[in-house]
């Protein structure tokens, strides 16, 4: 394989390992002020050896995974990571001097203190020869730094600046790989990134700010052979299974990032993820907050007040991006985000007649996706087939039951919640025979003796009972208690 076309798969594995770089970056409400953004930055955190034992964080991350390698094949390495800088706010007197500010408000926004992150590569390409016995060691360094940027008002004059200071970082990449003895020509191979920073807790600040400015943040690797394979390490070859259990991966887990059936790009990320993750083609941006799902994020962004929104806007330039994303998003394009059928697999029920009808009758394929024919969608009442036949009993302990009929509650314990027990023994009505779209039939029940029955009947609002969990009981009810 070229270098060309291994980095053009290297660009495929950066849009995850894009998500995985700038995961928890800026959280919804996407404000400086907000609790939750107050303490940033949980994954892939590698502070200073100093600070690391005494407060559970880490100084180092290891992976270790195989790889079948062709010839003198070169692996190419990328580490990446962002390195915090801290940004204050300065305000403009008349005399020409600038003073800090806790807040700047501008026409658009507000602007106020806050850490940003650049994003840091440090990149090698080498044989998989170089890699035997001690391997490669690279130290590398980032230096302290400086810059102030203007801030104009909508005049144009300036009316303060913003200050951006990063603090002076250092690591080490270190690679080698062994050869497997067995039959087939494999490697055991170890990438370690250690934050190597001779900074202690009072040398310049203190606490995890301090800590932070001098950290690879949400470092990860990007891992690939111009020739041959890696093996997954969730699902390897039969023959490899015993030597990938012996791997040891410290703070980050390696998955194979190439288009699925490919093994030639590995990602290790300090989140844990699949082989072959991939971003889902509806997503129309990034945002950041990864626990929430982007419909409700893009929705609840777009109710922002105008005061939030300004403040978010001053927040960091991703943060104003969500926000200028949330309002122009069409609304074709919001109700994308309300999901999609990725792929079907056939689920069979022993109880089900094999030609019992199952609603996929109604699926078509448009755009390389699963859909419902536009007519008349499975879930809805007015289908033909929404659930099968649906007689109007069932037989339990060979006594047909439906509408009408008397049992006798007895909830099973498994499935059960608190308000069932309180019911358990009583005598009930059945008001309704249900049958699902997965062939399960329930009961609707209204328990005799409830003076609120009728508001039931009337909402619909019943008790739900599987025919198992009653018992037939003699006579029925009378019709002016149905």
């Amino acid at each position: 394989m070229t270098t060309a076309a291994l980095d053009a798969r290297f660009e495929t594995a950066r849009q995850v390992a894009d998500a995985v770089l700038f995961e928890g970056y800026v959280l919804y409400p996407y404000r400086a002020s907000a609790a939750k953004n107050r303490l940033r930055w949980q994954f892939g955190v590698l502070v200073p050896p100093a600070w690391a034992p005494e407060h559970g964080e880490h100084c180092l991350q290891q992976t270790q995974l195989l790889m079948e390698p062709k010839g003198d094949a070169t692996l190419t390495v990328e580490l990446r990571f962002l390195h915090a800088q801290r940004r204050t706010v300065q305000q403009a007197a008349p005399d020409g001097t600038f003073t800090d500010v806790g807040e700047l408000h501008l026409a658009d926004r507000v602007l106020v203190p806050w850490d940003e992150g650049t994003e840091e590569r440090v990149e090698l390409a080498l044989t998989v020869a170089e890699l035997a016995g001690d391997g490669v060691t690279l130290p590398f360094t980032r230096p302290a730094g400086e810059e102030s940027e203007p801030v104009l008002d909508a005049d144009g004059a300036v009316v303060g600046r913003l200050v951006r200071r990063t603090e002076a970082i250092s690591g080490v990449l270190r690679l080698r790989a062994s050869e497997l003895d067995c039959a087939y020509r494999a490697f055991k191979l170890t990438a370690v990134v250690e934050n190597t920073s001779g900074w202690r807790p009072g040398d310049g600040g203190t606490g995890r700010d301090a800590a932070l400015s001098r950290s690879l943040v949400a470092a990860h690797l990007l891992l690939g052979l111009d020739a041959g394979r890696f093996l997954s390490m969730t699902d390897p070859p039969e023959w490899a299974k015993g030597a990938t259990a012996t791997c040891v991966n410290r703070h980050t887990w390696p998955v194979l990032a190439a288009e699925a059936g490919r093994a030639d790009v590995v990602l290790s990320s300090p989140i844990i993820l699949e082989d072959h993750p991939g971003i889902a083609p509806e997503s129309i941006g990034a945002m950041y907050d990864a626990t929430e799902i982007d419909e409700i994020l893009a929705l609840r962004t777009a109710a922002l007040t105008d005061q939030e929104k300004r403040e978010a806007r001053g927040t960091d330039p991703r943060a104003a991006a969500v926000i200028d994303l949330a309002e122009s998003m069409p609304p074709e394009v919001l109700e994308r985000l309300h999901g999609a059928v990725r792929a079907l697999r056939e689920i069979t029920d022993p109880g089900v007649p094999p030609d019992a009808p199952t609603g996929l009758e109604d699926l078509q394929v448009v755009d390389g996706e699963a859909v419902f024919k536009p007519d008349t969608p499975w879930w809805d009442p007015a289908h033909a087939d929404t659930a099968g036949p649906a007689p109007d009993h069932v037989l339990v302990d060979g006594v047909p039951v439906g509408v009408g009929s008397r049992v006798l509650l007895r909830p099973g314990l498994r499935r059960t919640d608190a308000q069932d027990l309180f019911v358990r023994g009583r005598a009930a009505h059945v008001e309704a025979v249900l049958h699902d779209v997965d062939g399960g039939v329930h009961l609707a029940v209204t328990v005799e003796g409830d003076p609120g029955a009728d508001i039931r009947r009337e909402q619909g609002r019943f008790l739900y009972f599987q025919p198992d969990e009653v018992a037939p009981l003699a006579g029925a009810a009378p019709l002016e208690e149905r």
